[in-house]
């Protein structure tokens, strides 16, 4: 009697430790399809907030034939929330655990979206927090005049900075007619480079297309099966330091290639059918913006641009020979200015400042001329917080990607074949 009463103490304690069947029958399978489709939805409801989808053209047909309103939408969101509340992660493996963080990070996103469209308020900070999962900090644009000062005195010439800044600048533009020669160079360089740490899809490929009247310098559309067309905004004058810049963030190792490889990784391999929609305002974006952009100094580290510009796409764009180093030191200066903008958009979006105080602050602290600074506040109009994604976004994934040991190229390709949000690169 004794041991049949241990015995049935014993398969209680088991039973108890085993993983509970889902009564409902549910899955992250289900609920990451049901997430597709109300991304899907969303986008018809806000172009431009659905950056990729690769994923059955049928679902993306349904969508447009019958997307739910935004009541409907904002329902559908918190009820995917209750679903993944739901879902227990004992007994489950890391990967999986994660991909449960991950879908609710960004139905969480989808939700704060969704009550932006139907008209709720929120200041800059709390947005960037809805929406990518990171709180910027907003200093005083009096912190950033030192840096000015810097510049001041490494420019050449006397009176108001950004016309100098200009003038010296002139030297290293990419004559229109040259341009295509030059970008692709540079992203061909960018790719070599890549190639040679990571394994890249056998397949993959781009195409190259210059356009204008953007509000960006540069996108990157990503069409699926490892194939990416990248439009370069030709509307302003191109610095040749900035075709590695662009080959670099739109191309190798930025865009192009991180979404090769959650192609690779989720969709192909795992059937993760979440990792085939790519929402722009939402925590993926924090990960691929400061992920490119920190790709860029991962590929060409120490001087090595400077010498590439020097050797390679200076002739190409029938340059003369110019103060390379000097130019370096100033985009290194320049760089530290960033942030300033998440203080000049904030006052801007809030509706403290107006239009035309906010592209004078632009041009000073971003170092714009006024119709360049003017094209950065349609920027700001457009995208609003997004643009913390940059910076901030590049600043916390070096971090990260340093912090995981000296092979950086094998932490940024886990970080690029991963769902690691931004609240992880900050652990």
């Amino acid at each position: 009697m004794r041991a049949a009463v241990l015995m049935l103490l014993f398969l209680l304690g088991a039973c108890a430790t085993m993983p509970r069947a889902d009564p409902t029958g549910d899955s992250l399978d289900r609920i990451a399809k049901d997430y597709v489709a109300l991304t899907l939805e969303i986008g018809e409801r806000e172009p431009g907030y659905v950056d990729a989808y690769y994923g059955p053209a049928e679902w993306q047909a349904a969508a447009k034939a019958n997307p739910r309103t935004l009541p409907q939408l904002i329902q559908g969101a918190a009820v995917l929330t209750q679903r993944l509340d739901a879902v227990s992660d004992r007994g489950q493996d890391a990967a999986s655990v994660q991909r449960r963080k991950y879908l609710k990070a960004h139905v969480s996103a989808a939700s704060a979206r969704l009550r932006m469209l139907s008209g709720e308020k929120m200041s800059f900070a709390d947005e960037a927090w809805a929406l990518f999962g990171i709180r910027p900090e907003l200093k005083p644009l009096a912190d950033y005049d030192p840096i000015l000062a810097r510049i001041d005195a490494l420019v050449p010439g006397t009176g108001p900075l950004t016309p100098r800044i200009a003038a010296f600048k002139a030297g290293f533009v990419i004559p229109k007619a040259r341009l295509e020669p030059v970008i692709s160079a540079a992203i061909t360089e960018c790719r070599r480079r890549t190639a040679a740490h990571i394994a890249l899809p056998a397949n993959e490929r781009f195409t190259l297309a210059f356009v204008g009247d953007k509000p960006w310098s540069g996108y990157n559309y990503y069409l699926g099966d490892a194939a990416s067309k990248i439009e370069i905004n030709a509307d302003f004058p191109i610095d040749v330091d900035r075709a590695i810049d662009l080959g670099c963030h739109e191309g190798y190792p930025g865009h192009h290639v991180y979404n090769a490889l959650l192609e690779r990784t989720f969709v192909k391999e795992k059937g993760w059918v979440e990792m085939s929609v790519y929402p722009l305002f939402s925590p993926m974006s924090f990960v691929a913006e400061g992920s490119a952009n920190y790709g860029i100094d991962l590929a060409f580290p120490g001087n090595e641009a400077q010498a590439f510009t020097r050797d390679v796409l200076m002739p190409l764009a029938g340059l003369p020979p110019a103060d390379i180093a000097a130019d370096a030191e100033l985009g290194r200066l320049t760089r530290q200015l960033a942030r300033a903008e998440y203080t000049i958009a904030d006052d801007y979006l809030s509706g403290r400042v107006g239009r035309e105080e906010s592209i004078a602050m632009l041009s000073k602290y971003l170092l714009m001329q006024p119709d360049k600074a003017a094209q950065r506040l349609r920027f700001i109009d457009t995208y609003r917080s997004y643009i913390i994604n940059y910076g901030l976004g590049r600043d916390t994934v070096q971090a990260w990607v340093e912090g995981q040991g000296p092979d950086h190229w094998r932490g940024m390709e886990t970080l690029l074949a991963s769902q690691i949000l931004p609240v992880d690169l900050l652990k």
